[in-house]
């Protein structure tokens, strides 16, 4: 079969063309003809000129799913849309039980009615989730430390760090479907519709994107220092932070409003936002 592979030449550390061309080995029998995403720039067009024997497989980390979420909203998408991921969190890819490497699967149905986040008087759409408080400015200090070339990042370390010397938790102020809900000494804060973020991370354990009706889930970390605090952020990578229910909570609903007393940065689907001192997310 004849497919066209969107890449993301950005996407897994600038290696996107690279990634993607490891579909060759993996589909030998098939026609790939590889097309730049970047270049395009009315996907509704695009996708209407497919010929009738042509199938598409997009390939990308969750930042290229997003974008191509949200730069597809009002376009109809063929039901066999292929995904490979070729990032380098993937967490979209392992919360439907799959992992970067594997064969393509169909995602068109995952990529439509996605929640929307406000931040800033911007609204977009997200896959996985909004980040708010540590996450954040883990985000903030990896951006810069990718301004230097051939620097490596460990966001692992920088969240240690920022724990124990940088990062002053919060105030926040949480509303869920109209309930309100104060915190203090907010570390994290983020608002989830998939499983994973940022590179494994489960924050809300127990959301499901297939839930009906759609919702979101909204964690708080809050009430304790920095050495307890450091004691409970590993047991995030397997959902064990949620036995710590003094000082862990859970608010599930499909409207959310989170707010901070001073501008923290955010990240939606990896994609930083400086100076935030709100956020809302909304499910349709």
């Amino acid at each position: 079969m004849k497919y066209k592979v969107l890449f993301n030449p950005l996407s897994g550390n600038s290696r996107g063309k690279e990634n993607a061309d490891k579909l060759a080995a993996l589909m030998p029998g098939d026609e790939l003809e590889f097309v730049d995403l970047t270049a395009v720039t009315d996907y509704g067009a695009w996708f209407a000129a497919l010929g009738a024997d042509e199938g598409v497989i997009l390939c990308g980390g969750d930042g290229t799913l997003n974008r191509f979420a949200n730069d597809t909203e009002n376009v109809d998408l063929p039901e066999n849309l292929l995904y490979f991921g070729t990032g380098t969190g993937n967490d979209f890819l392992h919360d439907l039980g799959h992992a970067a490497g594997d064969a393509p699967v169909p995602v068109a149905r995952y990529l439509k009615g996605l929640p929307k986040v406000t931040v800033n008087g911007v609204t977009r759409r997200f896959l996985n989730g909004i980040g708010y408080g540590i996450d954040g400015y883990c985000c903030e200090v990896g951006d810069e430390l990718r301004k230097t070339p051939d620097k490596k990042i460990n966001y692992t370390s920088i969240a240690i760090k920022g724990l124990l010397f940088h990062f002053k938790p919060v105030n926040a102020r949480v509303t869920v479907d109209g309930t309100h809900a104060g915190f203090h000494k907010v570390w994290l804060a983020p608002t989830m519709f998939g499983r994973y973020y940022g590179g494994g991370m489960m924050p809300t354990p127990a959301q499901d994107r297939n839930a009906v009706p759609k919702q979101v889930s909204t964690m708080v970390l809050y009430g304790s220092g920095k050495l307890h605090t450091l004691m409970i952020f590993p047991g995030i990578f397997k959902g064990a932070h949620v036995k710590h229910e003094k000082n862990v909570r859970i608010l599930t609903g499909r409207e959310v409003c989170v707010e901070f007393n001073r501008p923290t940065a955010l990240q939606i689907d990896g994609e930083t936002v400086l100076g935030v001192t709100k956020y809302t997310v909304s499910v349709d």
